[in-house]
């Protein structure tokens, strides 16, 4: 069968190319480059528990090594602290975490610390991962100009020098917000252009924060005026601080002499008065639009990343969600590529995500008239202040409705309601917390690292097993009956073993798609249960209890 062709060698299409591959699907990159990303210190993401996993799970590296991550978090009004946080690097997720709401002025409250990592870096590190990959071509210097499509596939031109056709299975844009794949589809794009703008710069300095990262409204050496009414500082490695102004509204232009400034006068209010020695490495203007597709599949070609959404202020980082797409794209390809199409599964992905990206715009949309109005509600709500500044800390430190990555609860893949359904503290459709799992040849391993290879995961609760050596659990108690169904279920498997899982009772069994998200909890061995779920994460029909139970023991029966 054909590759899939994609569009766009940014850290969006390097993951998909990657993630295919993990699950044996080969794939061509159109790069319109010279195959190599310019170093901009001036260009940063911040990826929060799930992705940093992901990019190290695809890599093989530790990519967080060659980040930041915070120490912690602080929120400054004038002179004053309102909000902090101190983030435990080692804290699992979801384990010993307050909600930031949960903190008073002078409280700390702990989360898990986001990732801070040069885009430049994490791009190089998917390329080199990709370098000895014999599923993915990539080809530089190749811009496309016209895409056909057929039931049977879909072909794609490139021009230049050596222009070329490409023939793939299906199509992929991750050519960023000016999409030429989306152009040629005719997708709308609607939204707003030049929602904020940052004047950004990075800089090497020894500043007061000790790794942590700040956001300071209304400092006092600006007194008015909204050009200076904001400004970011979050460390990356060794010694570099990104710093991101908030520009008035409008096209001032950003000089030179005003950046210098700008740094000067931060510095020097930061530090007591007199402005420390620095080296400013890179300076740039970041504009933040906000822009959702119309649609996110078209036939047999897709869209994701800024191809498909364009957010980020308030702190949100579009990339994030960008390499969610990926990921949540990646495993409904794999079954249609290798077993033929699947409309309702490749359907799910726009269900899912542009649903997940519209409610983190809403949030964001509803939250900036409070946020930016320089009145208003302000001055009527007691406390008002204090929630603003809960509002900005949400977005950038990816909680609440305008940071927190979104549950995929409303999911036309969710199972209908089981009878032997029983809740945990990860919600139907959200991500898994990562926990120690024993994988079946008895090694310990993270939960998230038996992700994104093309299987449903099967989780057993059963406290205790981890002392004991495999031959005695895999043959003992539930576990022939659990493995028998797991075997029968319709799309591969992975069994693993967990001590625990938080809010789970003994002998609870999780079943997890493979991109991470919980599809249900059962209360013991319930085969007819389990295969409705997992049929159901396939987009497969709806059944009956009594339907179900004969094809699980008819799928049992013949294995």
């Amino acid at each position: 069968m054909d590759p899939v062709i994609i569009v766009g060698a940014g850290p969006v299409g390097l993951t998909l190319a990657l993630a295919l591959a993990r699950q044996e699907v080969p794939s061509v990159v159109l790069d319109e480059g010279p195959g190599k990303d310019e170093p901009r210190l001036a260009r940063t993401a911040v990826l929060r528990e799930d992705t940093t996993s992901l990019m190290e799970r695809l890599t093989g590296v530790p990519v967080a090594e060659a980040g930041a991550r915070w120490a912690g978090w602080r929120a400054m009004r004038r002179k004053q602290v309102m909000r902090e946080v101190t983030f435990d690097a080692a804290t699992e997720e979801g384990e010993g975490v307050t909600s930031p709401g949960d903190a008073t002025n002078s409280g700390v409250s702990r989360l898990p610390a986001p990732l801070h990592i040069p885009q430049h870096t994490l791009t190089n590190a998917l390329r080199a991962a990709l370098a000895g990959e014999r599923l993915v071509k990539i080809v530089v210097d190749s811009r496309l100009d016209a895409i056909e499509q057929e039931p049977s596939g879909v072909t794609a031109h490139t021009r230049g020098p050596k222009g070329t056709w490409w023939r793939g299975s299906y199509l992929v844009g991750c050519d960023g917000q000016r999409s030429t794949v989306r152009k040629l589809e005719d997708i709308r794009f609607p939204g707003r252009t030049a929602v904020e703008r940052h004047a950004v710069a990075a800089l090497r300095a020894e500043l007061p924060w000790d790794g942590k990262a700040l956001l300071h409204r209304m400092p006092p050496w600006r007194t008015s005026g909204p050009s200076g009414g904001e400004v970011t500082g979050r460390p990356l490695p060794d010694g570099v601080w990104r710093l991101d102004w908030l520009l008035p509204p409008g096209k001032e232009l950003v000089t030179p002499e005003m950046l210098v400034a700008r740094v000067r006068e931060t510095l020097a209010g930061w530090t007591g008065g007199t402005t420390p020695p620095y080296e400013l490495l890179d300076t740039g203007v970041h504009t933040v639009h906000h822009r959702l597709a119309r649609r996110w599949r078209v036939g047999r070609v897709f869209l994701a990343g800024d191809a498909a959404h364009c957010l980020g202020t308030l702190g949100t980082h579009g990339l994030d969600e960008g390499l969610r797409d990926a990921d949540n794209l990646a495993w409904k390809l794999a079954p249609a590529w290798h077993h033929g199409p699947h409309e309702a599964l490749l359907d799910s992905y726009q269900a899912e995500r542009r649903a997940a990206v519209a409610a983190r715009l809403r949030a964001a949309d509803q939250a900036l008239p409070l946020l930016r109005g320089g009145g208003g509600l302000r001055a009527v709500v007691p406390g008002s202040a204090r929630g603003h500044d809960a509002l900005l800390m949400d977005g950038h430190l990816g909680q609440g409705a305008i940071g927190a990555p979104r549950t995929y609860a409303d999911s036309p893949l969710a199972p209908p309601p089981l009878e032997g359904e029983v809740p945990v503290d990860t919600p139907r459709g959200a991500p898994v917390m990562d926990v120690r799992v024993t994988a079946e040849d008895g090694s310990f391993v993270q939960l998230r690292d038996r992700l994104g290879r093309g299987t449903l995961l099967v989780v057993l609760i059963a406290p205790g097993t981890g002392v004991w050596d495999r031959k005695h659990w895999a043959t003992a108690g539930i576990m022939p009956r659990l493995a028998a169904a797991v075997t029968a279920l319709p799309y591969p498997a992975e069994l693993l073993v967990a001590e625990s899982y938080p809010g789970a009772a003994a002998h609870s069994v999780l079943l997890v798609r493979p991109d991470g998200h919980l599809v249900t909890v059962l209360s013991g061995v319930r085969p007819a249960d389990l295969y409705v779920a997992a049929e159901a994460a396939l987009g497969g029909p709806v059944k009956s209890q009594a339907e179900a139970t004969e094809e699980a023991g008819a799928a049992a029966g013949s294995r």
